[in-house]
């Protein structure tokens, strides 16, 4: 029986875990955090999940929130006019499959106890180098799932894949009660705010049951750049209210009444999206591997960190099954993750994409939208797989001959 170890307890690295183990796999995760203080903890995400990656969790039976997490039943896009006169651009769809968001302070607690009672070995413990040589010493396979502290320096970055060396966003989540629901259905309303950075918000399941996630992404050194000051919780909520009063009026209008879910519900930060060589060497020699963001993080802007991490951990579920009793080499290892890469290459180059200034024809291609119900659903339902948004969404040729096809059919 092969032995895996997995450092990092979150999405990628539990989700595989747990599903190792159902394979008759031994399986150690290592983090540094137990289930009470993860739960005790402040936000770590925004998390909203679309079908394909839920389906993922449904395949492992961990879909343990199917009937109590508010569903996100589509997707609706916004511009504001200029000077405040409303907005310039308004559309909804829905999507074919609801998505869900369940704060990690509440799933990974829950997963931490399945694969507990699976028989899993959790070791709480902060990973250093001279623990993931004993971990490759011990066992046939170590994972890296785990981009914190000296252990997220192994990984080399690969430059030809990651095209930011800095922040794209200053990044903050709120996370609400009391916020009026959206008229139609319930949605990630996205709004696009030009020159200032994006608002976006949908619902979600929290610790004290459903709530709003309110996700903020200000261009840095812009207007919506400015959570340095708001050093409470309450002053987080205060800045964020008076984001959507200035930018998204209709925003502010459905947030008279919201009230913070808990003192932790807040979030502020930055970070550069960033793709990392798979493979990591320790000073012995020995090679382990990465996942999830330790290899792959994106910029939230699309909503696809938790999505591609659901997606790799059952990507590398499958290599690990097909390889037997075979050894984990270096080749495995770096064919496993270019598996993964044949789909996240399109998620990381279509984020990149939404992090830069619009041009001209993706600008026509959401103002299509508003009176192309077609064009709407199709754009919503490629948040659940991004690859359909190549390449007219991404190349003018491509969009102009697409666009063509569309309004004659």
């Amino acid at each position: 029986m092969k032995r895996i170890t997995i450092v990092g307890g979150g999405q990628s690295g539990l989700q595989l875990a747990i599903g190792l183990l159902k394979k008759g796999y031994q399986v150690k995760v290592v983090q540094d955090r137990t289930a009470d203080q993860i739960a005790a903890g402040k936000v770590q995400s925004s998390q909203c999940q679309f079908n394909a990656a839920l389906d993922h969790e449904r395949a492992l039976g961990i879909d343990f929130w199917a009937e109590t997490c508010p569903p996100v039943e589509g997707i609706a896009f916004s511009v504001p006019a200029p000077e405040g006169s409303g907005k310039a651009l308004d559309w909804s769809a829905r999507l074919d499959h609801y998505g869900q968001s369940v704060d990690q302070r509440v799933k990974m607690p829950a997963w931490l106890a399945e694969f507990c009672r699976l028989g899993g070995v959790l070791q709480i413990a902060t990973a250093d180098i001279a623990l993931l040589e004993t971990e490759a010493k011990a066992t046939d396979l170590v994972l890296v799932a785990s981009g914190k502290g000296e252990i997220g320096k192994l990984f080399e970055r690969d430059a030809a894949r990651s095209p930011f060396d800095a922040p794209q966003r200053a990044l903050a989540l709120t996370y609400v009660h009391g916020m009026t629901p959206r008229p139609q259905h319930s949605a990630v309303n996205f709004n696009l705010i030009p020159g200032v950075g994006e608002y976006f918000v949908f619902p979600a399941l929290t610790k004290s049951g459903p709530c709003e996630i309110m996700v903020f992404e200000g261009i840095p050194g812009g207007p919506m750049d400015c959570w340095k000051s708001a050093t409470t919780a309450q002053a987080h909520l205060d800045t964020s209210l008076q984001i959507l009063k200035t930018f998204v009026p209709w925003e502010y209008d459905r947030c008279r009444n919201v009230e913070l879910t808990d003192e932790n519900g807040v979030l502020a930060g930055r970070f550069a999206p960033t793709v990392r060589k798979p493979v990591a060497t320790l000073p012995s020699g020995a090679k382990v591997l990465g996942l999830g963001d330790a290899v792959c993080l994106n910029d939230p802007i699309t909503g696809q960190g938790a999505n591609n991490a659901a997606k790799a951990a059952a990507i590398y579920l499958d290599a690990i099954l097909a390889q037997g009793e075979h050894p984990f080499d270096e080749l495995w290892m770096k064919a496993t993750f270019e598996r993964f890469w044949d789909y996240a290459q399109w998620v990381v180059r279509w984020t990149n994409m939404m992090l830069l200034p619009p041009p001209p024809f993706v600008l026509n291609i959401m103002g299509t939208a508003q009176a192309a119900p077609a064009l709407a659903r199709r754009i919503a339902n490629a948040f659940d797989d991004p690859r359909d948004f190549f390449p007219w969404f991404a190349e003018e040729n491509a969009a102009t001959e697409y666009l063509t096809r569309l309004q004659a059919a």
